[in-house]
């Protein structure tokens, strides 16, 4: 008999319906449910598909990096950063007419080209000899044996003279990629930009990273190995019982459950994974460490959307092998009255709080949205309710932003943190968070406070339904044994189908938000072809358009679920049958409905695709258009 797809489980490779299809895509990867399934396999499987992910990640990036080294301009770029528009790709697209490929034309290009938003440039400069090149000295590979990063070499290293190695930095006069006001310094601790690049000091990150490899390599002996140095963590989690008893026994119990779960490791790796990604996105724009992505507006925005996207995804990941853990792998009598158990059975208090948080969030950030709104609307702009994130500005105010008013640390100039902050250590510190050339110290106001609060709507409302979905993965009130069903169990009846100067004045109302931020913007896009001609943003608004399209899509499936696919694929089934052309290549599986956990599947990927696609090219479009 031929192998039908799933070969990995041949009770579904019999099944007569499109069953077969969806339940076999849905089940590609469960391996632990695969047939004759050992542990051995599983393992292999997964380090398998470890290895396939890595290949996709070099594949993609490679692809970045083999263009740009084949057309792009880094030669040019690097010798003037700030004014060369560093190129992605040419564009070799015979449906571009002579229109199109003029405006697509940059100086120095052959053919049209797209513009590089991915921070490669930047990257390719901030190199590990990059130190030297910026002092105009260049290491290649016939002279980095002769070129010594330090005059003294490791001299200061084994004489214990460590503090060599961060004198006479850079002065701020110096000029980037040349000699002038150079220092001798490789390990400095400075403070604030670099007067040109508006990036860290090379010197500082080099010291820092330093300063962490030491500090792993004393950590790294924490944890107890054959040798027999170190901490035990099943000893440390044992003993990690709060006085009072107030959590029960603890943490015992946990070293063997999360030794015991592939599911549980997979969950905590993937959420310190998406915490990591997060604070990268922020890290990037506010601490820019790559030389010149600081004036690179749309890449910072760019780089900051693509980690927060990452960050999203695999943290939705965590939750949901977190509940897979609690369904396969969870042993109440090994976690009895630890922390684990005491979560669930709390998980009602955790929840309701969780939703009372979001619902707060959202009726109060809403109400104030739509207050302003209407005090606007009557001609009253002045009964807004504009609140002061006083909080967070005190935190600026005590590392030395003093726009504010606070007379606090750093920011109080008759205080010792002032004057030690002056002469002793961190000289460039205050000047740079009092810029407004950088992103380091952003002035905050009202709008922020209001924005922030909407996003924490947004972020509140996600872990609620995570949480949940983890929590009650056992089971829950309504389907006390949510557990023992299947992945995409059916639905059990058919009656379930079911124009300002600056934006931060406009940013307290919605309509602010809409004229100012959505529709100005949004107008890039939308001008990007008409009947009159087009603009280098061309194809970024037929990407806009697209993406709507993908987007409004998922819809359908999010809303209609299982009764309007049932009629529509038994439709399509019926018609392509009666095709004496489509008849050629019939179907042999019977066609049933998605199930609801197939369809809401569908239209999440549908939302996402198509959110993704309309987002990146709002973004991208719109603050390039703005500032180049």
């Amino acid at each position: 008999m031929a192998l039908r797809f799933p070969r990995f489980s041949q009770g579904l490779a019999q099944d007569p319906t499109t069953r077969r299809i969806w339940f076999g895509i849905a089940t590609v990867h469960d391996f632990e449910s695969h047939d004759d399934i050992t542990e051995e396999c599983l393992y292999q499987n997964i380090f398998a598909s470890h290895f396939g992910q890595l290949a996709i990640i070099f594949l993609l990036t490679s692809k970045n990096l083999f263009h740009v080294a084949w057309q792009g301009n880094f030669e040019s770029w690097v010798q003037d950063p700030l004014h060369v528009r560093p190129i992605a790709h040419a564009i070799w697209d015979p449906h571009f007419g002579q229109p199109a490929a003029w405006k697509l034309l940059l100086d120095g290009a052959l053919s049209p080209v797209n513009i590089a938003y991915s921070g490669v440039y930047q990257w390719w400069a901030f190199s590990p000899c990059f130190i030297p090149a910026s002092r105009g000295e260049y290491v290649r590979w016939n002279n980095f044996l002769d070129v010594l990063l330090y005059p003294q070499g490791l001299g200061p290293l084994f004489t214990g003279q460590w503090n060599l190695y961060a004198q006479n930095p850079n002065s701020s006069s110096h000029l980037f990629g040349t000699t002038q006001g150079v220092g001798t310094a490789i390990l400095t601790l400075l403070g604030g930009f670099h007067p040109q690049t508006q990036s860290l000091w090379l010197t500082d990150i080099a010291h820092h990273h330093l300063a962490i490899a030491f500090i792993f390599l004393i950590a790294g002996h924490m944890d107890r190995t054959n040798f027999g140095i170190g901490h035990s963590m099943k000893d440390l989690l044992d003993a990690h019982i709060p006085l009072g008893g107030r959590l029960g026994r603890g943490h015992k119990g946990l070293y063997d459950t999360i030794n015991n779960s592939l599911h549980f490791k997979l969950g905590l790796t993937l959420d310190s994974l998406g915490v990591i990604s997060s604070l990268v996105a922020q890290h990037m724009y506010s601490l820019p460490a790559y030389t010149f992505i600081a004036q690179d507006f749309t890449t910072q925005a760019a780089l900051y959307t693509h980690h927060q996207y990452i960050a999203g995804f695999i943290m939705t990941g965590a939750f949901a092998h977190g509940a897979i853990f609690f369904i396969r792998d969870y042993n109440s009598e090994q976690n009895k009255d630890n922390v684990l158990a005491r979560m669930l059975d709390h998980k009602e208090a955790i929840i309701s709080h969780l939703s009372w948080a979001s619902l707060f969030l959202g009726f109060h950030t809403l109400g104030l949205y739509v207050h302003n709104d209407a005090m606007l609307v009557f001609g009253t702009p002045e009964k807004q309710i504009l609140i002061e994130p006083i909080f967070a500005q005190w935190i600026q105010s005590t590392h030395g932003k003093t726009s504010y008013g606070f007379d606090v640390l750093l920011s109080s100039t008759s205080g010792p943190a002032f004057n030690a902050g002056r002469s002793i250590w961190l000289p460039g510190w205050l000047n740079a968070v009092n810029e407004n050339s950088n992103s380091l110290f952003l002035t905050i106001g009202p709008g922020d406070f209001l924005v922030h609060h909407a996003i924490a709507l947004g972020l509140h409302t996600t872990t609620l339904i995570l949480v949940k979905g983890a929590l009650d993965a056992r089971g829950s009130k309504l389907m006390p044994d949510k557990k023992d069903f299947g992945y995409s169990f059916r639905a059990m009846a058919q009656d379930e189908v079911g124009n300002v100067s600056q934006f931060n004045e406009s940013s307290t109302y919605l309509m602010g938000w809409l004229r100012d931020y959505l529709w100005l913007n949004s107008s890039q896009l939308i001008n990007g072809y008409n009947p009159f001609g087009m603009n280098s943003l061309s194809v970024w608004a037929w990407m806009f358009l697209f993406g709507h399209l993908v987007w409004a899509t998922g819809f359908m499936f999010l809303i209609s679920w299982r009764g309007y696919w049932q009629e529509l694929i038994e439709t399509l089934a019926w018609a392509h049958e009666r095709t004496p052309l489509a008849n050629l290549i019939r179907w042999r599986d019977k066609p049933v409905a998605l199930s609801i956990v197939q369809a809401r599947l569908v239209g999440l990927a549908h939302f996402s695709v198509g959110y993704i696609f309309t987002y990146a090219a709002f973004l991208i479009a719109s603050t390039s258009g703005k500032f180049g």
